[in-house]
């Protein structure tokens, strides 16, 4: 007898389905969709490429999130029939591929959901993210690239453009620091759950004794900002330093002094740039980082004055986000939603989407206590 559960199953998801459909707002998207092709189908669109890029990936951008949704509404309708069909010839084999098709259409319905828990600010923007080693040494510069290469190939996985903005590689093994952009719609919402200390425990591979090493990195998640007009930096309070683009081991890849480092002298904070074609490019895609990081600085400072008014502090962030084990009992574990994965050698490669989720649903849990 077949499992007539499976139509109860179908009919919570659509259900589920609705209420996403409804939050992402569908006709207006085909407003946006349809404004935007207008804009596309200028014949001066070009004549200013920089804006014209904007609009056919807002344009691209929003054709997809239709897509996404048109799609599952009609693998539901293909769903219901064939659901339908194996319980009039009373088919297992259909019974089964009709269980398979729900449980992908769940995991689909799934990443829709935590989407429309993306509502902050500055969430629907790209996202800069730059990750530094802390403490351990060659394990702590080997784990900050093993952190790169994860977020490169999580957008790698889902066919997002990175640009490599600055890496600072270290004398040993790994970098010291890097700096990348994946600047898609909803990027730094997605992205920004990731921020906080990573924490990795393991075999050392760089000492002889075969003894356990614990490392540590930093991963700095911020918003794509086209202009932070909000902030102004005084000339004085910036100290500009030039100098000549390197790769592993120091070798030159630059034949000129292009690549800039800003430091804004009242707060330290320090801000390197070498992936452009010139230095005048370099030192404005510096300014416009080191401006949004003294910005979200300002909106920190003043939301710790509110919490600090009302007699509690609690910070947004412990000192470690997440474990990554490579001894024993291999596990990935995120020590502020109890998530984990079994997995270490997927989650390193890209495999993402889990960890992610779990944290957008923790912080909407806490945004709204």
């Amino acid at each position: 007898m077949l499992d007539l559960d499976l139509t109860q199953e179908i009919a919570a998801l659509r259900s589920t389905f609705r209420d996403i459909s409804a939050v992402v707002d569908v006709e207006a998207v085909k407003a946006d969709i349809a404004r935007l092709s207008e804009e596309a189908g200028k014949p001066d669109l070009w004549d200013d490429p920089a804006a014209a890029q904007k609009v056919t990936s807002a344009l691209s951008h929003r054709q997809a999130d239709l897509k996404r949704i048109t799609d599952v509404e009609q693998r539901l309708d293909d769903l219901d029939v064939l659901v339908e069909l194996a319980l009039e010839m009373d088919d297992e084999d259909s019974a089964a591929e009709a269980r398979q098709e729900l449980a992908a259409l769940e995991e689909v319905v799934g990443q829709l959901e935590v989407q429309t828990l993306l509502d902050g600010e500055y969430d629907p923007r790209g996202a800069v993210v730059t990750i530094r080693s802390g403490a351990g040494g060659d394990d702590a510069t080997d784990f900050a690239e093993m952190l790169m290469r994860m977020y490169l190939r999580w957008a790698e996985r889902h066919k997002y453009p990175v640009k490599v903005m600055d890496t600072s590689y270290a004398e040993g093994a790994g970098i010291k620091s890097a700096t990348f952009e994946i600047d898609v719609p909803y990027a730094y919402g997605t992205l920004s759950v990731e921020a906080g200390t990573h924490r990795l425990a393991r075999i050392s591979p760089f000492g002889s004794a075969d003894k356990r090493q614990t490392s540590f990195a930093a991963v700095e998640v911020i918003p794509v900002m086209e202009e932070a007009v909000e902030v102004d930096i005084p000339e004085n309070d910036i100290r500009v330093d030039v100098f000549r683009s390197s790769g592993p081991g120091g070798q030159s890849v630059n034949t000129t002094d292009s690549a800039v480092r800003l430091t804004h002298i009242p707060t330290g904070l320090v801000v390197s740039m070498q992936n452009e074609k010139s230095q005048i490019q370099n030192r404005a895609a510096a300014m416009r980082v080191l401006q949004t990081r003294l910005l979200l600085l300002k909106r920190e400072e003043e939301a710790a004055k509110k919490k600090e008014l009302a007699g509690t502090i609690t910070a947004s962030w412990g000192d470690q986000m997440r474990s990554y084990f490579l001894y024993g009992q291999q596990l990935v574990k995120d020590l502020r939603t109890g998530y984990e994965v079994g997995n270490p050698a997927s989650v390193f490669d890209g495999d993402l989407d889990g960890l992610i989720a779990a944290g957008i649903k923790w912080r909407k849990r806490k945004d709204d206590d």
